[in-house]
């Protein structure tokens, strides 16, 4: 039995795989799978509950799932209540495919047909509208871009610098493995969070929220690669003295050849496990930054950001529903990556594959 048919049996780890192949897609095509523009505001339409969704008519006519326009009125100073109006007279069925605002597919594509929508001046808001009128469930799904990528862009930047420095410590030896983990155990000191903090407070408040991403990863990448490097260093202390690493140093290759060739790839098993399993925290730093208001600024969304709402006491109270689908969001895409990671580990241990091939 391989490692893929082994995977394929833990339940978790596939529920988590496909998860997450679920929301990377929605990711990728946000432009089509949002409904609306996640910066156009409706008009009267600030902090609508879920659009509620109708199958008949007032005289009990089967119509098929359609809405209704609405809209809140004047609050009411001496209750605070806000009424909501329904113009019934103006049913607006739900389609997939439906045509709506203009868009661009990655910035390339021009199309105007979105997953689903209305057909009408009823709007679908899934989750409801912000304190601004925008759709919530489209700056969930435009939020997702930012959320999601961080993880992938910060182990593209983190594990190359952690196997390198792990792997020039390991195959040395010396005085350079002193230095370098030195150097690697006062990074592992450094609590990342307050760092992440620290740093992103005293950056410029005119910088674009691209510009704050790529801060944000660089310096999340920067003190995330030390863990790896220690643990790829103790790998290769082992491998380098295996006879095809011998006989490559026989032949006359060069150190970093041999590093980059025949070592590294030997711990790629490892490799794999961890960078699964790295991706949450990256996620998680993203939204405690965004969520304290240093990380991504509005009006770019992201899950973190989208999440700040919940420090408004009238918002977390009356209005739930702009606070538990991002932090929803944030809590199963840490836990699928973590079951996908456990599964990978108890796929790709070579002990197990040696059972089960006996």
């Amino acid at each position: 039995m391989n490692w893929w048919q082994k995977l394929k049996e833990n339940p978790l780890a596939r529920w988590g795989a496909i998860v997450l192949i679920v929301f990377y897609l929605v990711a990728l095509f946000a432009e089509f799978v949002a409904p609306y523009d996640p910066y156009a505001a409706q008009n009267r339409g600030a902090l609508l509950p879920p659009t509620a969704i109708h199958w008949q008519d007032e005289a009990g006519h089967f119509l098929g799932p359609h809405v209704y326009p609405t809209t809140l009125g004047t609050t009411d100073l001496k209750t605070g209540d806000r009424p909501l109006t329904v113009d019934r007279t103006q049913p607006s069925p739900i389609r997939l495919f439906a045509p709506g605002p203009e868009y661009r597919l990655w910035g390339l594509i021009p199309a105007r047909h979105h997953l689903i929508g209305t057909i009408g001046p009823g709007r679908l808001n899934l989750m409801g509208t912000d304190e601004q009128g925008r759709d919530q469930f489209s700056r969930i799904v435009y939020g997702s871009r930012i959320s999601l990528s961080i993880g992938l862009v910060g182990i593209l930047i983190s594990f190359p610098i952690g196997m390198l420095v792990g792997g020039l410590s390991g195959y040395f030896g010396g005085w350079i493995d002193g230095a370098i983990m030195r150097f690697t155990e006062v990074l592992m000191t450094i609590p990342g969070i307050y760092l992440l903090v620290a740093l992103a407070a005293v950056l410029p408040p005119t910088l674009s929220s691209a510009q704050r991403f790529f801060l944000i990863v660089t310096i999340t990448s920067f003190i995330s690669w030390s863990g790896l490097a220690r643990v790829i260093r103790g790998q290769v202390l082992s491998i380098k003295e295996r006879p095809f690493v011998q006989a490559a140093r026989a032949m006359g290759a060069g150190s970093l050849r041999i590093i980059v060739r025949h070592v590294l790839p030997q711990t790629a098993t490892y490799i794999i496990i961890s960078a699964t399993l790295a991706v949450p925290g990256f996620i998680v730093a993203e939204s405690v930054l965004s969520l304290v208001g240093l990380g991504i600024q509005q009006p770019d969304p992201s899950w973190g950001n989208l999440l700040s709402l919940s420090t408004n006491a009238a918002i977390l109270t009356l209005q739930p529903w702009l606070v538990w689908p991002p932090a929803l969001l944030i809590v199963v895409t840490v836990l699928s990556f973590n079951v996908l990671g456990d599964g990978l580990r108890d796929a790709l241990d070579p002990r197990s594959l040696q059972r089960s091939n006996n």
